[in-house]
């Protein structure tokens, strides 16, 4: 998955940390349930990295919750990032 942030991955990522907390878990606790290395759980949950469709659903089932509670009111916008456009404007 790319490694380039935006404001979705941070804004799933902090949704993510949110409901592992609420529930008492560490991150190495987590990446047991959901079957995904603690080091992946990180980068999503502080932004750095976007997950996939199934690695969301893989942690949405391992905290007992629906997936669309973690993309609620992201939009296409959400996934811009302030590098990627630079580069998409230097290269025109």
């Amino acid at each position: 998955m790319p490694r380039t942030p935006s404001a979705a991955a941070a804004l799933i990522g902090s949704r993510i940390a949110e409901e592992r907390k609420s529930k008492g878990l560490t991150q190495d606790q987590l990446a047991v349930l959901s079957g995904i290395d603690s080091s992946n759980i990180r980068s999503y949950e502080s932004g750095r990295s976007m997950l996939s469709i199934l690695t969301l659903i893989r942690i949405s089932e391992a905290l007992h919750a629906t997936p669309g509670s973690f993309i609620d009111e992201v939009s296409s916008a959400d996934f811009t990032s302030p590098v990627a456009d630079a580069r998409r404007r230097s290269a025109g």
